[in-house]
């Protein structure tokens, strides 16, 4: 049951240190918690569906939301490559009393964490080295090797901000990441 009005849950993470398969299993093990779909103007992958895993929209649809201040949080992640939680989503989701769980990359969290540091939990999900990050990455097969050398260059950068989030968790173990997570998560819905 959530206590608190408007909470969130920030997860967040470099690319391919588990953030996703951990907000997946947050999703299905407390039903109060509703997914936050980014927009995004990257191209859509094969398996992947408009309004479920992305709003995917076109750059100068983003640009004109930019503008408009449609936007909680944008970044230009990649060059060219934006993405964002549009003030909608989660005018949609409180609307249904849900609270909302984010799987958002690291400079979007913090801007996340600022507007609502009181009603928010941020984690940051570490992984175990830069080596093992790199293999998952590569192991994806949905990188180029020059996607792949830009998301480590990234991940560099993104694993030095994990200290100002709320909590870490070291990715190593995933069954033991679950459970870290749940356990936060479920003392922070009963407060």
């Amino acid at each position: 049951m959530i206590k608190q009005k408007n909470p969130l849950i920030i997860i967040t993470a470099p690319s391919g240190a588990g953030k996703t398969t951990i907000v997946q299993h947050l999703i299905n093990k407390f039903h109060e918690l509703a997914f936050s779909v980014s927009a995004t103007n990257r191209p859509k992958r094969e398996q992947e569906t408009d309004g479920l895993d992305y709003y995917f929209i076109s750059t100068e649809d983003f640009k004109n939301k930019i503008a408009h201040q449609e936007f909680l949080e944008y970044e230009e992640v990649y060059t060219g490559r934006f993405y964002g939680t549009l003030k909608s989503e989660l005018e949609r989701l409180w609307a249904d009393k849900k609270c909302i769980i984010f799987d958002v990359e690291v400079h979007g969290a913090l801007n996340i964490q600022k507007a609502y540091s009181e009603s928010s939990l941020s984690i940051f999900i570490m992984p175990p080295s830069k080596e093992i990050l790199y293999e998952r990455l590569k192991n994806r097969n949905t990188e180029t090797a020059q996607t792949l050398k830009q998301r480590m260059a990234r991940a560099e950068e993104e694993l030095t901000f994990a200290p100002r989030f709320n909590h870490i968790i070291v990715n190593d173990n995933l069954q033991k990441a679950f459970v870290e997570a749940e356990n936060l998560v479920k003392k922070f819905l009963e407060r």
